[in-house]
């Protein structure tokens, strides 16, 4: 019952939140009001909220299930994000900014042409409509599930109706929170959300190491786990996976309305690229709270320990938490469910509202009637997103044996590959041709499905990064017609003290895959 309690505050304090965020009735609505929560927000809330947008239910789940099999070299996932950070805050981010625009479309579109922007919107409303929204409803609810099933057997006693009950719950509710608030919503309910999942992150953590016996015995019991670096003929994580990562962190935090988003309602450059180097050493701290209770699991149960590595966390919550706890540690799958979901419910409604509707349906529209516009895309991206979740909670429960993050990640870069593309030509080239651009961003998905064919052993990761050089290389560098851009009109810092923040952060990526090859 305490568990509930706390679980129920949770749910009361994050709408009454929403609501004291929204517009007062009668108050006109601008889309940057409503899209960007007027431009102003500083670093500790574009660092919070772009942490808490990244950190979803399939990261407490399938990413420590993978760590307990394949140990640290998960964690790559987690710290190289860094890579991605730095290039959004000093050569993304203040082109953004100097162009003062609300998606992400609007550049390429300035850069390449209105044919190619229209590609990377409908792409981007595709993938986020669909496997972003349902994989987060997905993996919130089924860690509900697994972690308090007893508690929702007043919805039924089959688990696959409690978790579809729970993906269409946590749907409408973030979406109605969303719906009303906006961005200015969404990052305060993203602020106490970071703050929960962090909490309850850290409590995860120091109980599995605490039962392993001290972070000593990570090196005793775990060695063999205790590598960033491994083969490069591993099946899922070889040390080769680094140069398709880089490319796709690109994807993530430079070139995704959700994650951007934060950084463009930034009051200023400044506040943008501390907010973004904050997050980064953030991700290393997540790195440890997703990571490390799955291999002290390990250590603790053993290779037959766990039928269904997804169970990692779970197991740990009801095995070793305590009544209380255990209410923390649901809020916290929550608020990484509900930290993605609102994001992506409010970069749709952009995307569909700036990008389509105003360009190309109602020219005429004025500003309310595109944030009505934007508010009814978030009532169809629920639909959406629920039928996917549906979907993907059916796939899981037929092959529960699997790692599906990795299955779902691989889904996604079909896509991102020709995205990654699009966004280098925009900002490294000085005078992209439209054409062979939006030529090479359709050839990419085909190009990926070719490799696999033809190289079935080759690691998606490394896939990906080969399709992105191929695609540049052979569509934009080839023919002659395009030259880069002077690396010293790259990089933009807003002063020294910034510079050396970057700088630092660097180094330090550099000293943790050294210390932990």
């Amino acid at each position: 019952m305490i568990d509930l309690l706390i679980v129920a505050t949770y749910f009361i304090t994050i709408m009454l939140v929403a609501l004291a965020g929204r517009n007062k009735a009668g108050e006109a609505v601008t889309t940057e009001d409503y899209f960007l929560a007027g431009r102003n927000l500083r670093w500790p809330s574009v660092a919070m909220s772009t942490i808490a947008t990244n950190i979803q239910g399939y990261q407490f789940l399938g990413m420590m299930g993978s760590a307990y099999l394949y140990g640290l070299a998960q964690a790559n996932l987690e710290i190289n994000a860094v890579q991605g950070i730095l290039l959004a805050a000093f050569l993304f981010v203040p082109m953004y900014l100097s162009e003062r625009i609300i998606t992400i479309s609007q550049f390429i579109e300035r850069k390449v042409g209105p044919r190619v922007a229209l590609a990377y919107s409908l792409a981007n409303l595709a993938l986020f409509s669909t496997i972003t929204l349902g994989g987060a409803l997905f993996w919130g609810a089924y860690a509900a599930d697994l972690v308090f099933g007893d508690y929702f057997l007043w919805i039924s006693e089959v688990r696959l109706v409690r978790v579809g009950v729970l993906v269409i719950a946590l749907g409408v509710f973030s979406a109605v929170y969303t719906y009303l608030g906006g961005l200015a919503a969404v990052v305060k309910t993203d602020i106490i959300q970071f703050a929960i999942l962090l909490i309850g992150g850290i409590v995860v953590t120091l109980v599995a190491v605490h039962h392993l016996g001290g972070w000593s015995q990570l090196y005793v019991k775990t060695p063999q786990l205790m590598h960033l670096h491994l083969p490069a003929d591993h099946p899922k994580l070889p040390w080769t996976l680094l140069f398709g990562l880089f490319f796709l962190n690109i994807n993530y935090w430079c070139a995704n309305q959700a994650v951007v988003q934060r950084s463009l309602a930034a009051r200023s450059l400044r506040e943008a690229q501390v907010g973004l180097m904050v997050g980064g050493v953030t991700k290393y701290l997540m790195a440890v709270i997703i990571i490390v209770p799955g291999i002290a699991l390990y250590g603790i149960l053993g290779e037959q320990g766990l039928n269904d590595p997804d169970g990692a966390f779970p197991y740990i919550v009801n095995t070793y938490l305590p009544v209380g706890l255990k209410g923390i540690i649901l809020c916290a799958l929550f608020a990484s469910l509900m930290s993605t979901v609102d994001s992506t419910f409010n970069s749709l409604a952009t995307l569909w509202s700036v990008d389509v509707y105003k360009r190309y349906l109602k020219p005429e529209a004025t500003e309310p009637e595109m944030v009505a516009a934007g508010k009814k895309t978030i009532l169809v991206c629920l639909l959406t997103g629920i039928a996917m979740g549906l979907t993907l909670m059916y796939l899981k429960f037929n092959n529960p044996e699997a790692a599906f993050t990795h299955t779902l990640n691989e889904l996604r870069y079909y896509v991102n590959c020709g995205i990654v593309m699009v966004i280098l030509s925009a900002v490294l080239l000085i005078s992209p041709v439209p054409s062979t651009t939006l030529i090479a961003f359709i050839a990419s998905a085909p190009l990926n499905l070719a490799i696999q064919y033809l190289a079935p052993d080759m690691n998606y990761f490394v896939r990906a990064g080969v399709v992105i050089v191929v695609l540049f290389v052979v569509f934009q560098l080839l023919p002659g017609r395009n030259r880069l851009r002077p690396f010293k009109e790259l990089f933009v810092a807003d002063s020294k003290g910034v510079a050396w923040l970057g700088l630092g952060l660097s180094l330090s990526l550099l000293v943790l895959h050294f210390v932990f090859h």
